[in-house]
């Protein structure tokens, strides 16, 4: 029971020589309130069932205009054993554990990589579920963007950012900044309530840990009476996962290429600007060293920057998968998002094995295996001829010698 009145001691969470008394010369709707952040979790669950009919009824119609369209699938042959296998050990199977497999079930190796490829491509997302997803967060960064803007854009710390600091922490707090905490604040927990049915990407770990920090950071910021930085933190970021979202949609759709594109650009322009140039040099600049011409540093404080270090590391880490792109992008060979989903690049490297795919894609590729099937069918030839020249050699000295008898 002790623990928690030192869990909230004013030194944890304010400045030297401010105490929660001072805090109460704020009115009760004009202070943050830790209790106030018990509404986030309700807020989770109404956007979890809000998403659930937006993907219902909202995103189909708007896959049928973009033209998205899922692939189709050849289904694994039901293999009682294999099954098994595939749900209990390994969806991958390693080349021993296929020799054993081969014996168990009595099929050719080829079968039983087949069935394996099949059975990973039915547990693959399909396209309609990835457009939904995309979607969904499009229009919640588009609304929370628009509405963030609106209420900040008149506000003296927007422009000015020391205005943040002044009179710190006595700052009273508007309820349209409540409210666009408590919606950040609910959508994130809804992600990660969502987060095992989501489409599992390369990033998955590093989208939990985002997350993670972006709730305690919220979190923290609204009890600490950080909100003029942090709503500000939240504008930032919503305005480039905009771009991102509404490029993945057209990237779904079928002949939208060109405007995938040009989104795609966009995108990285703005991402790369607003995480790597405004957030170090504004936010963190702000919070680390502006911050110090108001109150001396104090365990809140170190905290803080910690969670906003944590963010800027994974700003850096998407910003190279980014950079990746732009450099396929420039060379004419970019496909898909770097963040696909994870079984999607090993499973069309086998698709491209196993020759279930005898569609021209335009690149190297597929020359590749135009020539080793050119280059097979050339030493099909060649043996058969010299096969014939042997029988039509062999034939010719029977007949010399039944002639010399």
């Amino acid at each position: 029971m002790e623990l928690l009145p030192d869990f909230w001691k004013e030194d944890y969470w304010l400045p030297p020589g401010v105490t929660w008394r001072d805090m109460e010369q704020l009115g009760d709707s004009d202070r943050p309130r830790p209790q106030d952040l018990l509404i986030a979790l309700p807020l989770a669950l109404g956007f979890v069932a809000l998403r659930y009919m937006f993907e219902r009824f909202v995103a189909p119609p708007m896959a049928r205009c973009l033209g998205v369209k899922n692939r189709l699938q050849v289904t694994a042959a039901p293999s009682p054993k294999l099954e098994s296998f595939y749900t209990q050990r390994s969806r991958q199977p390693s080349q021993s554990e296929i020799v054993s497999l081969m014996l168990l079930c009595g099929k050719t190796q080829r079968q039983i990589e087949t069935w394996f490829r099949r059975r990973r491509n039915q547990d693959r997302p399909c396209q309609t579920k990835k457009f939904g997803e995309a979607a969904w967060r499009f229009f919640f960064y588009l609304t929370a963007f628009m509405a963030g803007l609106s209420c900040l854009v008149h506000k003296p710390w927007f422009w000015d950012l020391r205005e943040c600091w002044r009179q710190y922490p006595l700052q009273p707090m508007e309820r349209a900044h409540y409210w666009y905490y408590m919606l950040e604040l609910g959508f994130y927990g809804s992600l990660l309530l969502r987060i095992s049915v989501d489409v599992k990407r390369k990033d998955f770990k590093e989208q939990v840990i985002h997350h993670l920090a972006t709730i305690f950071l919220l979190s923290f910021s609204y009890c600490a009476n950080y909100i003029r930085i942090g709503t500000l933190v939240m504008l930032l970021h919503d305005s480039s996962d905009i771009l991102l979202e509404s490029a993945k949609m057209f990237n779904y759709g079928a002949g939208w290429r060109k405007s995938c594109d040009t989104l795609f650009v966009v995108f990285a322009v703005v991402f790369l600007v607003t995480r790597l140039v405004i957030f170090p040099s504004k936010i963190i600049h702000t919070t680390l060293v502006l911050s110090m011409e108001v109150f001396e540093p104090f365990a809140g404080y170190y905290f803080f920057n910690i969670l906003l270090m944590v963010l800027q590391a994974l700003h850096i880490f998407w910003a190279g998968l980014i950079l990746r792109m732009v450099y396929k992008f420039l060379k004419g060979k970019l496909e898909k998002d770097e963040r696909s989903d994870e079984e999607s690049e090993v499973e069309e490297e086998e698709e491209d094995k196993g020759g279930e795919e005898n569609k021209d894609q335009g690149g190297d590729c597929y020359w590749e295996k135009s020539k080793d099937s050119l280059n097979s069918k050339l030493s099909m030839l060649t043996n058969s001829c010299v096969l014939n020249n042997l029988a039509n050699h062999r034939s010719s000295v029977v007949d010399r010698m039944r002639k010399a008898q």
